[in-house]
């Protein structure tokens, strides 16, 4: 799985705002706490707030927060409003036809995981896939 520069960008921001702990931050924060180009964050951040994974406030005392508990989002909710849905792989031909069936799996692999993991454990630093 490649992982671009603007989700890199966003999953900093997101951790960010997970570890304020419902404090509001300021973009400028935030791009400077996560070496992120200004206009790029306040583009990241239009979308997250689009896609209702952070609330905002302007004001002096506004910012940036995230709508839902950091352990109620998870690394796969940031990657799929910067990255998309990703398509399905193209068939491989003749012998190589069952390599469609390992990459399937190993892309089942990865979304579960990244599923699983939450800004919360990401913050805590426990990142420990939850069992059962």
């Amino acid at each position: 799985m490649r992982i671009s520069a603007r989700t890199h960008y966003a999953l900093r921001a997101m951790v960010a705002l997970a570890a304020a702990d419902g404090m509001m931050l300021h973009a400028g924060e935030i791009a400077a706490e996560q070496h992120i180009p200004r206009r790029f964050c306040d583009n990241i951040l239009l979308h997250l707030r689009r896609a209702g994974l952070i609330h905002s406030q302007r004001g002096p005392e506004g910012g940036y927060r995230l709508a839902r508990p950091a352990g109620k989002i998870s690394l796969a909710d940031v990657i799929k409003v910067t990255e998309g849905i990703e398509p399905p792989l193209d068939d491989f031909p003749g012998a190589a036809a069952p390599l469609a069936e390992v990459w399937a799996l190993l892309h089942a692999h990865e979304n579960a995981l990244l599923r699983e993991i939450t800004l919360a454990q990401v913050v805590d630093r426990d990142l420990r896939p939850i069992t059962g």
